[in-house]
């Protein structure tokens, strides 16, 4: 039988709900699994202290991610579409706030998916699903050019602010330290670095460098913007789903 990789892009800044988006499609997806960007951050030894403010830099996209490993790691799960067992993930350390979804949109979802598997696996083709999430997803050509389905969530700044703030901290876990330390924002750190690293990454992207209210200006082939104050995270599931259904059609490599 063959397979066939779909990778699934869920990218957006940090408390935007991504990672619970990432989360809802899992449990509704068959043979699905997540790669947290997260995963490929360098030793904290090894993150560039920031030239102005004299700080650790978590956020700047060329420092904040060891790309190199990122898409090699990628390159390995498309051919295979297994999660290499020596891949360690952090995820499960950091502190999440549980969004459920209504029940009637699982339950569509999930018997839509459960039927579309059965068909592909009837033709000689399993379909693997691959959601890929990370707060720098549409930055490197080399991540973005293997995503399938390319979805983006934005969230005002002041709300991200502020669901940062209430958050205790994040660890900075890696693949020869899975436990890592925790790690809690110095005073002015979304002012001074995560704001200004954001939109940084992502006004290259956006008409007129607008990360709040622009449209896709088409560098990023295929991006879905989804503005996550004005859609509930059911509808975002609903929607992404959609999306993902189409994608199943095309798209994706056989292995």
């Amino acid at each position: 039988m063959k397979t066939r990789v779909i990778f699934v892009g869920i990218g957006g800044a940090t408390c935007s709900g991504k990672t619970t988006l990432a989360k809802h499609l899992r449990r509704i997806l068959p043979n699905s699994v997540i790669v947290h960007q997260d995963d490929f951050a360098p030793p904290q030894e090894l993150i560039p202290i920031h030239p102005v403010y004299g700080v650790q830099d978590w956020d700047r996209a060329d420092g904040a991610i060891d790309w190199l490993r990122m898409v090699r790691s990628l390159d390995e799960v498309k051919r295979t579409g297994e999660i290499p067992p020596e891949h360690i993930s952090h995820d499960h350390l950091n502190e999440q706030k549980d969004v459920p979804i209504e029940d009637a949109v699982y339950q569509k979802w999930k018997s839509h998916f459960e039927r579309l598997d059965r068909q592909h696996r009837e033709q000689g083709e399993e379909i693997k699903w691959v959601m890929v999430d990370g707060f720098l997803l549409y930055w490197h050509p080399g991540v973005v050019d293997k995503l399938d389905v390319r979805v983006f969530l934005r969230v005002p700044e002041n709300v991200l602010k502020q669901r940062r703030h209430e958050r205790h901290g994040y660890h900075t876990a890696v693949q020869s330290d899975p436990e890592g330390s925790l790690w809690r924002d110095p005073p002015h750190y979304w002012e001074q670095i995560v704001w200004p690293a954001y939109v940084e990454a992502h006004e290259g992207i956006v008409e007129n460098g607008d990360v709040e209210h622009g449209k896709s200006n088409g560098k990023v082939p295929g991006l879905i913007l989804l503005d996550g104050l004005e859609l509930s995270m059911s509808d975002m599931v609903d929607r992404v789903c959609g999306f993902v259904g189409d994608a199943s059609g095309h798209g994706g490599d056989s292995a």
